[in-house]
């Protein structure tokens, strides 16, 4: 009889949990030692400014590269959906080559209260979304992907929970009601990563929010400027939820529903991306 070892452990791509754990703390491995040789230059702090409010209820901020298809059903949806508001939607395009800046032009057409912001290159979605944030001027300013990877209804929840008197609301895929819609193969190891890091995160911080990472959230304008952020990468996520925490805001999550996109490909790499928000977060924790 052949002795058997109880060490072995098939390494199998089957094996989806192991196989995406393993990678996942090789690359984490390797970023740590990037950026601490980085000594983190992707930090650039913006200069705030104050912005006078011109009577707009909501400001809708979507960061974007290459995101037509996209855009071309999810301004109109949220146009219908939030149509009872004084709204403006601010698109923060980092240098679209797909036709998004022809689109936005047509649409403001019809709508006219669309705010686009052109950037020349990708500069990181943090540094987008404090761009299109610092650009708002409704009393609430309310962030999603393009992709429509999260539905409008699910904003509409958004605007309604932090209108009960709240400071700052997010939107929570893993646990309770939150849920991943379709678990494909490629869902399911998002999903995994995704809520690995977010459990390591809300232990160590001792912050009882579910989902750190989500681009789906709402705040109030005013306390958007008491933040002062300076991450320009997905680590302002964090940074937005420990900041506002430390403030003493009023914050809360409502559980919402994510999608694969509707059109196109991600541009997110997560196997680099996750790992360097795990990392991020770990320094606000231990050293901020």
């Amino acid at each position: 009889m052949k002795r058997q070892s109880f060490f072995f452990v098939p390494f199998s791509l089957k094996n989806t949990f192991l196989t995406s754990g393993i990678i996942f703390w090789l690359i984490l491995g390797v970023n740590c030692c990037l950026m601490l040789m980085d000594g983190g230059r992707d930090i650039i702090p913006y200069t705030m400014k104050e912005i006078s409010s011109n009577g707009t209820e909501l400001s809708v901020v979507l960061p974007t590269y290459n995101e037509r298809e996209n855009l071309a059903v999810l301004i109109p949806e949220v146009e219908k959906a939030f149509g009872h508001l004084v709204l403006e939607i601010i698109v923060v395009d980092d240098g679209s080559m797909d036709g998004t800046k022809e689109l936005l032009s047509e649409l403001n057409v019809t709508f006219g209260n669309i705010k686009p912001i052109y950037r020349k290159s990708l500069g990181g979605i943090g540094s987008a979304l404090r761009d299109g944030y610092n650009n708002a001027s409704g009393e609430f300013i309310l962030s999603s992907d393009a992709d429509m990877s999260f539905p409008v209804g699910d904003m509409v929840k958004l605007y309604q929970k932090i209108k009960e008197g709240y400071d700052f609301v997010t939107g929570y895929r893993h646990g309770g009601e939150g849920y991943y819609e379709k678990r494909t193969a490629s869902v399911k190891i998002k999903y995994i990563i995704s809520r690995f890091g977010n459990v390591v995160v809300r232990k160590l911080s001792g912050i009882k929010v579910r989902d750190f990472s989500a681009n789906f959230r709402v705040i109030r304008r005013v306390k958007w400027l008491e933040l002062k952020t300076k991450e320009n990468t997905n680590s302002l996520l964090f940074e937005m939820i420990v900041k506002a925490t430390q403030k003493g805001f009023l914050i809360t999550e409502i559980p919402v529903h994510f999608h694969e996109r509707r059109f196109g490909t991600s541009k997110l790499n997560l196997w680099k991306e996750a790992p360097k928000f795990l990392i991020k977060a770990l320094k606000y924790v231990f050293f901020k």
